[in-house]
């Protein structure tokens, strides 16, 4: 049976920060899922399988053939699909013999099913390509489809992948899904995916302290972490009674003990006891009252720690939720309103024709379609970046843009910092409680923005628009959810979810977009 096992696994960064370890993992004839926060090591653990890296410490033992799948196919100016799948020379072989210049020898070596299995890849991954097809002409998406066509033609023993659904459109994430739904041999997926995590048979989730492995797909997971919330919120309920029980204990002996002492005083002060006895029992009272202070010392230290654990464990598990100020966005309020407009980066080739949308009012409204399609046209002339060759674009509010990039924080600046520039009017005071929200608490939120992580940097930004007096109107966002991990994906959705205004946003996340409440939808298709 082929098999996957790392044991006592270590590994550190080329700074020696440590990654990985002392980590245990094993993978069988299973598709599993390999989630967890951007950082924790998710992409190392693939590349010490294939043997790309290598451990500090521990072993790594492979029973059977992989193939990967990487995070961008990187491709030379004259290399085809038929070189990615490696049938160059089985295809020239092919072609002699049609025009009858193979020898018997060769002919023996013949494979006459190639191009038909070679058909049969491209159409399980929803590719529309040829085996003399140059990768250079195929886009990044169509290229990660050529890609898993050829892992799936060598049909390896394990698939491994890294973020496969990444910059695939509608189209192209659907073949993912539906091509692992059917894969029946071993796979380990990196994605933050829950549709593609859905058809997973066990997740295993990556952490500092190690893997933990839950069976069934990522509804079950989620089933799971919920029990372990609330058994975290049951120990934080029993920890913090037991605290507060310590401290009641204290609180009575301290009384007794004052009550016990001050009528030992008042004795002393009428003068029944002799003077040698005072001393022996002054010295027995300060003994105890020593033992029962390091021994209250001692339960109450527990008890705080305690506590403490229970709550960072709860902090880990629970959800982030987020209140924010209102927009006092009017229901019947005209927010955009594009009117019969053509547009495009080449006038001659516009990808927009004729197109008219109107949002009024907190609309969420979800732009989707095929790589091409005119996505990123729309959001650049909604914000003035790009003209119209016929028709009108005008916004009738206030509004703030969050690319992929984050590109409205100023990477120089600390988070902090770039929220006092985009919230002049907000005191210190009113700028440490809307970073908060976010879960930029305290030295979180001197963090500079070129220091952040994909994840950390998006919740940066929606902190900064959202986090103001009056947050504006309307929020556009491009492909909020690539390269976020799930717990970063999760936050800006709380975020958003929290938001009153309008949203315009482009997304093929499927789960993020229900997750947000979109109300309605606009499909574009290729021109």
């Amino acid at each position: 049976m082929p098999s996957i096992t790392l044991s006592k696994i270590s590994w550190s960064t080329p700074d020696g920060h440590a990654l990985l370890s002392n980590l245990d993992v094993s993978f069988g004839r299973e598709r599993a899922g390999l989630v967890g926060r951007n950082g924790v090591g998710k992409t190392t653990l693939l590349k010490l399988t294939t043997g790309d890296l290598q451990p500090l410490t521990g072993t790594i033992s492979v029973d059977g053939t992989i193939g990967v799948l990487r995070q961008s196919v990187q491709v030379g100016p004259q290399e085809t699909v038929a070189s990615l799948f490696g049938i160059e020379e089985a295809l020239d072989l092919l072609r002699r013999a049609e025009r009858g210049e193979a020898d018997a020898a060769a002919l023996a070596q013949a494979d006459w099913t190639l191009e038909a299995r070679l058909a049969v890849a491209l159409a399980r991954v929803g590719l529309e390509a040829f085996a003399e097809t140059r990768l250079v002409t195929l886009s990044g998406g169509q290229r990660t489809r050529a890609a898993l066509a050829a892992l799936l033609f060598s049909a390896p023993d394990f698939l491994l992948l890294d973020e496969p659904t990444n910059n695939l459109d509608r189209d192209g994430r659907q073949a993912v899904i539906d091509m692992l739904a059917g894969w029946r041999a071993g796979a380990v997926v990196v994605s933050h995916d829950r549709e593609l995590l859905e058809t997973m048979d066990a997740i295993v989730e990556l952490t500092s302290l190690g893997a933990t492995r839950y069976g069934g797909n990522w509804s079950a997971y989620r089933a799971r972490k919920a029990l372990e919330l609330a058994a975290a919120q049951h120990d934080l309920s029993h920890a913090e009674k037991q605290a507060a029980e310590v401290s009641r204990t204290i609180q009575v002996v301290a009384e007794r003990k004052a009550r016990k002492d001050g009528a030992g005083r008042r004795k002393k002060a009428r003068g029944d006891i002799p003077r040698i006895m005072l001393g022996a029992m002054k010295e027995r009272s300060e003994l105890t009252s020593g033992a029962n202070a390091r021994l209250a010392e001692s339960r109450q230290a527990q008890a705080v720690e305690a506590v403490a654990t229970a709550r960072e464990r709860i902090e880990i598990l629970q959800p982030l939720t987020v209140s924010l100020p209102s927009t006092h966005l009017a229901a019947g309020k005209t927010v955009l309103k594009i009117d019969a407009v053509t547009a495009g980066y080449v006038p001659e080739r516009p990808v927009l024709r004729d197109l008219s949308v109107v949002i009024t009012g907190p609309e969420r409204l979800a732009v989707t379609g095929p790589n091409g399609s005119g996505k990123t046209t729309l959001l650049a002339l909604v914000t003035g970046q790009v003209q119209p060759s016929q028709g009108s674009v005008r916004v009738f509010t206030d509004f703030a843009v969050l690319d992929q990039r984050v590109s409205l924080l100023d990477a120089g600046l600390s988070i902090r910092d770039n929220f006092r520039r985009l919230n002049p009017e907000a005191n210190e005071n009113a700028c440490r409680a809307a970073l908060a929200r976010f879960m930029f608490r305290a030295d979180a939120a001197l963090q500079g923005g070129g220091s952040l992580s994909g994840g950390q940097l998006l919740r940066a930004g929606l902190a900064c628009v959202l986090g103001g007096e009056t947050p504006p109107p309307l929020l556009i966002l491009d492909e909020p959810t690539n390269h976020l991990d799930i717990d970063s994906i999760e936050a800006v959705e709380a975020g958003l979810r929290a938001y009153d205004g309008a949203l315009l946003v482009v997304s093929h996340d499927e789960a993020f977009l229900q997750a947000i409440g979109i109300t309605r939808r606009l499909e574009l298709t290729v021109a």
